[in-house]
């Protein structure tokens, strides 16, 4: 049974006011665990379900006959990081980002712009999820502790990466007590065995695989087992059961971006899926289908975003090649063309290490790019050259633009957050 649970907080001096100072009464929530329980779907949450499967399905069979397909998940991978990090506030445009992640290649041992390197951090936690919905026959705690691991490991919380709190956190309110918190998660005994029950429902096959994703991310999110990168580490556990439950093989969908702008309904379903009482209650079933038709909405809506994107991408290609000429096939041009929209912005080095051709090979590739007007010559630092496909990162700053309006459209519906301003 779903509860509320009292607890008093005693306050260690820390704290601006008296009022923080003080301690108090605290009441934490401590969910119904899912694993082996039964969920009944209203009807038309079961067709928004349904929708949202058929459209992953359709855009991962489609995507399936572009020759730049992997090019573009890792595009898509990386859009869905930027956006579920501004969900937590860390607001990165994708050219500081793109130079930042090659820089982290090129000069490891240069100055490294913090904000950005976390955000490279959950660009690695979500790959890291996929790789576990690849490599592991089941989802373990282990699973999600790795994930968060990659998450946090470059960050100054690196320390707690990996590991389950050991104390009571909370949102919202004060940051010296829970006193006047929003949400109070689950007290830290609890943790580790709601994060086991977690696990074994991700490996239940029973649901739909847009409802299972839904539940088990709001599941997460209620637990908050972590001091920091909750947030991040569940939207990342929504890549790993789209992926291992064979839904999105190829091309996971940017979630998060929709999430990201529809903030306000994704806090009010989260919010609604933290009932209280008895788990067969009205109460219990209206919050549940609640969330599960907000996500689903969610998925649906990243899916036509994402099927924009690549239609963009690959009419940008097609110009690239009329611009080019004739392409041997397998050439080190040819295969940067293909390359060069999941990674608009390389080094010599790095693109040669990308194609698998040699550095001379390369190098001559990328003068014939640049003399075509694809690639484009930036400085990374005093004295490294690097080149980026600007009309791959002007379409990438469209698509977060675009994401960031409720009706698809910053002309006709303002952005609900930040976004990178409009370019000329």
């Amino acid at each position: 049974m779903a509860k509320l649970v009292q607890r008093y907080w005693t306050s260690d001096g820390a704290g601006i006011t008296r009022k923080d100072r003080q301690g108090c009464e605290y009441f934490a929530y401590v969910p119904d665990k899912l694993a082996g329980r039964g969920f009944s779907l209203d009807g038309d949450v079961a067709a928004d379900v349904a929708d949202a499967e058929a459209s992953i399905i359709r855009l991962n069979a489609e995507a399936s006959s572009l020759v730049s397909t992997e090019s573009i998940a890792r595009m898509l991978l990386r859009a869905e990081a930027v956006a579920s990090s501004k969900i937590e506030g860390l607001s990165v445009g994708a050219r500081r980002l793109l130079r930042a992640e090659a820089a982290r290649v090129s000069q490891p041992n240069s100055r490294v712009d913090v904000t950005a390197n976390e955000v490279l951090g959950n660009v690695d936690a979500m790959a890291a999820a996929l790789d576990a919905a690849t490599n592991d026959s089941d989802v373990t705690v282990e699973t999600i502790l790795g994930i968060h691991a990659r998450l946090l490991a470059e960050t100054e919380l690196a320390e707690h990466a990996g590991r389950v709190r050991t104390v009571q956190n909370w949102i919202g309110g004060s940051s010296f007590n829970p006193c006047a918190a929003t949400y109070v998660p689950p007290p830290a005994d609890d943790v580790h065995e709601l994060l086991w029950d977690l696990a074994e429902f991700c490996n239940d096959d029973s649901l739909p695989t847009v409802a299972q994703a839904a539940i088990a991310h709001a599941q997460f999110e209620t637990i908050h087992p972590f001091v920091d990168g909750n947030g991040r580490t569940g939207r990342a556990l929504i890549h790993l059961i789209l992926r291992r439950r064979g839904l999105a093989p190829m091309t996971v969908p940017p979630v998060s971006l929709v999430l990201a702008t529809l903030s306000t309904d994704y806090i009010a379903g989260l919010t609604g899926y933290r009932y209280e009482g008895d788990m067969s209650s009205s109460a219990a079933e209206r919050g549940i289908n609640r969330w599960v038709a907000v996500f689903a909405g969610c998925c649906t809506r990243s899916v036509q975003d994402a099927a924009g994107f690549e239609r963009r991408i690959r009419e940008i290609q097609g110009a690239w090649r009329q611009r080019l000429g004739p392409v041997r096939r397998g050439s080190a041009v040819d295969l940067l063309v293909d390359q060069l929209p999941g990674t608009p912005l390389v080094t010599v080095g790095g693109a040669a290490a990308l194609i698998g051709r040699s550095f001379r090979a390369t190098n001559l590739a990328i003068e014939s790019l640049l003399q075509a007007g694809v690639l484009h010559k930036v400085t990374m630092g005093r004295r490294n050259r690097a080149f980026e496909a600007t009309e791959v990162i002007e379409a990438f700053t469209d698509l977060e633009r675009r994401l960031a309006s409720p009706e698809g459209d910053t002309l006709v519906s303002p952005p609900t957050r930040r976004v990178p301003t409009r370019r000329d």
